[in-house]
């Protein structure tokens, strides 16, 4: 623990005043990772006490803790029927292993191959993956962090498909050249023991067959292999005399076959959508074709061909008729149709359409033995962006209802915030909000994956996570002991009027594909209050209530816009981000074949907003209700800017939002606009920068650069492969381009109608009758061809596309950010409501609003509150500059303050009631506040900390004499992308997030580096855009368009991981076989383990080529639990993995010492009976 006293730092701070320099601040020319003192000495009395810091590098270690969501390009699926769980496999070699719900594994390929297929090793606690590397790997399921023993890695050949018999250790292997190996499971290695393809087929024979496409072993014999090639042929294969028993040849391609149980019959799935029942005993032609999805010809011929069937499966009951279930097979002449899985169980056939394509499905049965009634009781769907499960024991065959947080996804995420530590009443309440609007018609039967085991663990603190999406809707998710469960989801789009169908073609105005997109998002969980800001330049303010009303939905709009003298025109022909721009846009005629692109008829378009609201009185069930909606309009012709800052104070009643052109402070309690204000004016006389008109030949960059990339959050989404920039034509008019990724041309004709002649004043809400006049859509949208998207992409992001989505993150960005010459408008990058000292010499805290600017600058404006609770809802609030202007480098990112013990004072926040209670009756109740003020003194001492972090460099400033106490430059080739003040064992830090990868902690107040690791590269804009730290060291990030990752920056947390887990393994006992009969169990199939021992084995197979695979040692097992867990839970960890290997040994001796003595007590009864028939007879009666 170490001690900081500011009364001796203060004693030898240089005399350079913070606000003076006019360079950016003190401390502004420091090298990269300095911390420095600066500002002015004895400008204040110091504090009279030390503060501890408690935090030091001991108390920080990043790991992943887990991820939630649907598995990203799904690729393979997997069940293990006696444990009872699910894995399945992606296209970015990862691997997910689902339980009973709170059960959930992911695990990563140190490859990022491809999963082609995964195979359990049935309740045996471990797993198979075959990759597109061509490599096997095995995995160990009985450790809470999957880890991998053994891979085997074929060098000549490549892998098709994998097969592995129930409670054997011998994998088989199918190629693409069409030869079949063997590995033994438990030391894989790989046998001696080949089927080559020549082999198998018949010397007669002139092309080869193909890849192998399936393999399975009869369920009559294990000593005979099903071997499918994809040119129709099969064989079925003897291993003990290595040779074919017998062959069929079929004229369409095979893609799946499944076996009846009892062994004498099998099915085959065709590229002709046909069905093909084989019968041992007759292999030279099917007994049985159809065609379930074909038409049937008049004339009696075959029934014209089907899509390919990609799968078939054969499950037969013993009470009933066998499903057969298939995917694909649909007619082509149906080709809108959506994809499709078809049950077939006796003569009904039930099609069920899926939303999205069909990778993969299983049947779920009663029995893992093959050899037995299969007794089908659902099917797991896997589908490119969703996993169902249909009951199949209901005749309507009705879903599941999904337990698994798989539908993050359902909107693409936009934005993310996360709150750990919240107050424990507001899960409860949100669950039982959002549990009235649950579906209906869901199966009444348990889900049936319900493997493993999890309990809650030690960390049992309330976390709230909320995700904004693309469709403007809003989920909040219980995030409690690091799982994921959906608690309420809120439609923010209900607000506004539905947008008609080809509304727009007509007009010069389109709304981009997604206009209700949610942009930010800010939540206040003690009162309760929500606000978003959507990417149609809009701001709601939602209350929490438990009751249902009918009202109309309060709206204002704002308009926010630069003088036109504090635009900078340039020319097209020396502006460098558009180096075509004279030849691609000689003029203003040319875009839209009229003078003007943004007027209609001569008329320009002024005060109108993107959206309509809903003038009508509107239905608002139980949960958040809109209680005002805040618009920016268009002004001159130009339209909104997109909203870069966001804040909301419950206490004062005032939201706060600005962008590029200024900031609006709105007062949601009386529905008034405060103020509405562009940047410069805010300053008054304090601007430190003297911003004179320039020429406007001169070459300049476009406002979109201005944004200063507030955490990128701004250039929303990358999944709509649009970026959202600007560019200024003369004449002051600028338009907001989407840059599509195509190469012609987006035309868009037509025109708009009047605007509303009457000026909109602030505060004043339009009639209906203006609300239906005026033409509510987005801002203009002329053509631009792929190469002005290849120049924005220069300037500001890289465009990703659906098949490259994790290229490598870049932004150029010139040195000269904070260059005044660069900028003609300064973006709202920050805002912050608190109780503060406004000015200097202020003896008492205030009601302040913090501003910070994307040139790095802060602005204090203070707030005038009326005095008493009565006069709030009449007395008018006052927002004034106090001019006090504070400096950094780089946009201004987030604040914070401190006390003088250096503990976080929480924002002042109004206690939440019920708006709409019914025991209010007439009389109002009086606001109950929580203010958090600083405590006051005799001495006019220092008393409060502000802590401000730009993406260059942190400050903490000594209020009210506004000494710079400490600067600490946190990066100067980088920026940051995310910073929160959070609090961790009982202190306080500073996390960042880098956009070089690197996540930092600084102590506060001294900011002292505590942690500074290269941990999560920023490969895609995603990650930069719902990056956020909250408290308890915990964060979390958007790793894939439908996965959220969470991670900890805690030791604590790391330390405790391996408890909070749930366990992938439980010992069962494995259900034991079925009676098949004294004289089944005696002459029947003889393929025993021992019998594929002797086969297969060095001794009888020999050695396989060296140079066929190579045996790549894994980290999994003992080892790897031992390099996991460390201490006391790593020795019982393996203690208890080592018990229970050594009880699920015990179990199976103690099984094949009960087989051993039934076998032996059936012989000699047999022997017996023998004995006794032929006991009396002579040898000529024989």
């Amino acid at each position: 623990m170490k001690k900081f006293n500011f009364r001796k730092v203060l004693d030898g701070l240089t005399a350079s005043s913070p606000v003076g320099s006019s360079g950016g601040g003190s401390g502004s020319g420091a090298g990269g990772g300095s911390v420095h003192p600066g500002g002015t000495a004895g400008a204040a009395g110091t504090p009279r006490e030390e503060i501890q810091e408690t935090l030091t590098s001991d108390y920080f270690q990043i790991c992943k803790t887990v991820r939630h969501g649907f598995p990203y390009l799904p690729t393979a699926l997997a069940f293990d029927p006696v444990q009872k769980i699910l894995a399945i496999g992606t296209r970015t070699g990862a691997i997910r292993i689902l339980g009973r719900p709170g059960v959930d594994c992911y695990c990563q390929h140190e490859s990022g191959a491809a999963v082609l297929q995964l195979q359990f090793l049935i309740n045996e606690g471990a797993l198979v993956s075959a990759c597109a590397d061509d490599a096997l790997h095995l995995w160990n399921l009985r450790q809470k962090r999957p880890a991998v023993l053994h891979s085997l890695k074929f060098n000549r050949e490549r892998i098709t498909y994998c097969h592995l018999p129930f409670q054997s250790k011998w994998l088989y292997v199918g190629t693409e050249r069409g030869n079949t190996h063997i590995v033994n499971i438990e030391s894989f290695i790989l046998s001696g023991y080949v089927i080559m393809w020549n082999k198998a087929i018949e010397l007669s024979t002139k092309t080869h067959p193909g890849p192998v496409v399936h393999l399975s072993d009869s369920p009559r014999d294990e000593g005979k292999l099903l071997i499918g090639y994809e040119n129709g042929t099969i064989v079925f294969w003897d291993l003990r005399s290595k040779r074919a028993d017998l062959r069929a040849y079929y004229d369409e391609a095979i893609h799946s076959v499944a076996w009846h149980h009892e062994g004498k019959q099998f099915m085959c799935s065709h590229s002709d959508g046909s069905l093909t029942l084989w019968n041992l005993k007759s292999p030279n032609r099917p007994f049985q074709t159809t065609i379930p999805h074909g038409k049937v010809q008049r004339d009696g011929k075959k029934p014209e061909s089907c899509k390919p069937i990609l799968k078939v499966e054969y499950k037969t009951c013993k009470n009933s008729e066998p499903f057969v279930i298939f995917s694909g097979g649909l007619s082509y002449d149906k080709p809108c149709r959506r994809p499709s899985l078809t049950i077939m169980h006796g003569k009904a056939i039930t099609v069920l359409e899926m939303d999205h394509p069909i990778v993969d499905f299983l049947t779920l049965c009663e029995t893992p033995y093959p050899n037995e009634f299969q007794e089908p009781y659902a099917v797991v769907v896997l589908l490119e962006k969703d996993l169902i499960v249909v009951d199949l024991t209901q005749s309507n065959f009705p879903i599941f209802e999904n337990p698994y947080p798989i539908d993050i996804h359902e909107s693409p995420v936009t934005c993310t915030e996360y709150f750990a530590d919240c107050p424990p009443d507001l899960i409860p309440v949100l669950y039982s909000v959002g549990a009235k609007h649950k579906k209906q018609g869901y199966s009444n039967k348990e889900w049936p994956i319900s493997g493993g085991a999890w309990n809650l663990g030690a960390q049992t603190y309330p976390e709230i996570i909320i995700t904004g999406h693309a469709d403007g809707s809003v989920k909040f998710w219980d995030a409690s002991a690091i799982t994921l469960q959906m608690l309420y989801k809120l439609k923010t789009s209900k607000v506004f009027e539905k947008q008609k169908v080809g509304e727009g073609k007509a007009t010069a105005e389109i709304v981009e594909e997604d206009p209700f997109a949610v942009q930010m998002m800010y939540w206040c969980p003690e009162s309760r209050i929500f606000c978003v800001a959507g990417v149609s330049a809009y701001v709601i303010v939602y209350k929490f209530s438990k009751h249902e009303v009918n009202t109309e939905i309060a709206s204002l709009e704002v308009r926010l816009q630069c003088e036109v003298e504090d635009i900078i025109t340039p020319e097209p022909e020396t502006n460098p981000p558009f180096p075509d721009a004279s030849s691609q846009l000689p003029s203003l005629k040319s875009l839209s074949g009229s003078t003007n692109t943004v007027a209609c008829e001569g008329t320009m378009k002024d005060s109108i907003p993107c959206l309509s609201v809903k003038a009508r009185p509107v239905r608002m069930p139980p949960g958040y209700q809109a209680d005002l909606v805040i618009q920016l309009v268009w002004v001159d012709g130009e339209p909104p800017q997109q909203i870069t800052s966001l804040a909301v104070n419950s206490a004062y009643g005032l939201v706060a939002f600005g962008n590029c052109n200024g900031l609006a402070v709105v007062d949601f309690m009386q529905k008034t606009v405060l103020l509405s204000m562009g940047t410069l004016d805010l300053y008054g006389s304090s601007d430190p920068y003297q911003r004179q008109p320039r020429s406007p030949r001169k070459s300049r960059q476009f406002a979109a650069d201005n944004f200063c990339m507030r955490g990128l959050s701004n250039f929303y989404p990358d999944l709509t492969k649009r970026i959202r920039t600007s560019y200024q034509i003369k004449g002051s008019r600028k338009l907001s381009l989407p840059t599509d990724l195509k190469t012609d041309l987006d035309h868009v004709n037509g025109h708009c109608t009047s605007p509303t002649s009457q000026s909109c004043s602030s505060g004043k809400r339009l009639s209906s009758a203006d609300v239906s006049r005026a033409n509510r859509r987005g801002p203009g949208r002329p053509p631009f061809r792929k190469a002005q998207s290849a120049a924005c992409m220069e300037i500001s992001l890289p465009v990703t596309t659906e098949e490259n989505r994790e290229n490598s993150f870049s932004r150029s960005r010139s040195s000269s950010v904070s260059s005044i010459d660069r900028d003609s408008k300064e973006a709202i990058t920050a805002l912050y409501f608190m109780e503060s000292f406004a000015r200097k010499n202020d003896s008492a805290v205030s009601s302040c609003l913090w501003v910070g600017t994307g040139l790095g600058m802060v602005i204090i404006l203070s707030l005038n509150l009326p005095a008493s609770d009565d006069l709030r809802q009449s007395e008018p609030v006052m927002v004034s500059p106090s001019g006090t202007v504070l400096t950094l480098k780089g946009a201004v990112l987030t604040f914070a303050c401190l006390d003088c013990m250096g503990t976080l004072t929480h924002r002042p926040y109004e206690v939440w009631r019920d708006p709409h209670s019914a025991d209010d009756g007439d009389k109002t109740r009086k606001r109950k506040l929580v203010m958090h003020s600083p405590s006051s003194s005799q001495d006019m001492g220092d008393h409060q900390f502000a802590v401000i972090c730009s993406e260059k460099q942190a400050k903490v400033f000594s209020l009210p004499s506004q000494t710079c106490l400490y600067v600490h430059n946190i990066t100067e080739t980088s920026f940051l992308l995310r910073a929160d003040v959070v609090t961790l064992c009982n202190s306080v830090c500073l996390a960042c997030f880098c956009a070089n990868g690197h996540i930092m902690t600084l102590s506060l107040p001294s900011l002292r580096p505590l942690l500074d690791i290269n941990y999560l590269p920023v490969t895609d804009m995603r990650i930069a855009r719902t990056f956020c730290f909250t408290n308890e060291g915990q964060a979390l990030y958007l790793s894939s368009p439908t996965e959220i990752q969470r991670l900890t920056y805690s030791q604590e947390m790391c330390d405790n991981l391996q408890d909070m887990l749930g366990d992938l393994f439980t010992p069962v006992e494995t259900p034991e076989a079925q009676n098949r009969g004294f004289l089944k169990g005696l002459f029947g199939g003889s393929g025993q383990a021992f019998d594929r021992e002797e086969l297969f084995g060095e001794a009888t197979a020999g050695k396989a080529s060296r140079s066929l695979a190579q045996h790549i040692p894994g980290s999994g097992g003992i080892e790897g639990v031992r390099g996991a867990a460390g201490g006391v839970i790593g020795d019982l960890t393996r203690a208890r993995i080592a018990l229970d290997e050594r009880g699920q040994k015990l179990g199976e001796l103690d099984e094949r010492t009960a087989s051993m003595m039934a076998s032996a007590e059936a012989f000699s009864k047999h022997a017996h009976e023998v004995m006794l028939k032929y006991k009396d007879k002579k040898w000529y009666q024989f």
